[in-house]
């Protein structure tokens, strides 16, 4: 698995910003719209689960859990930039992630932040 399958965030031509900072240099906060998020549930086949319990006795990473969590972050920043896009927001400031694992329920990964409209600084 090459590197580019552990990325994540945000494609390069977004018209949604979306920062881990309260602010971003060269621009100012016009309005705040609010917290927005999303959030996906996913969890893995059988198949993966005893390849991944098989894995662990002998140590290592368990490469096919950490591409989904890659891909499961990876959709609930796409949901989350949704949102902020249809309550007018051209960013997101603060975004962080929240991840929760249930036994049976799978992994929940929720991505949130503060949507705001930002214009470049006068």
């Amino acid at each position: 698995m090459g590197s580019e399958e552990y990325g994540g965030g945000q494609q390069e031509h977004s018209d949604v910003l979306v920062v881990t900072t309260n602010d971003v240099p060269g621009y100012d906060v016009q309005r705040v719209i609010g917290e927005v998020f999303g959030l996906t549930v996913r969890s893995r086949h059988l198949g993966s689960q005893i390849g991944a319990g098989l894995k662990s006795m002998v140590g290592g990473e368990l490469k096919g859990l950490t591409k989904t969590l890659v891909e499961t972050r990876n959709e609930a920043m796409e949901r989350l930039v949704e949102q902020a896009r249809a309550r007018g927001a051209n960013a997101v400031l603060m975004m962080r992630f929240d991840v929760a694992s249930g036994s049976d329920a799978g992994t929940e990964v929720c991505a949130y932040g503060t949507a705001v409209v930002l214009a470049p600084r006068a």
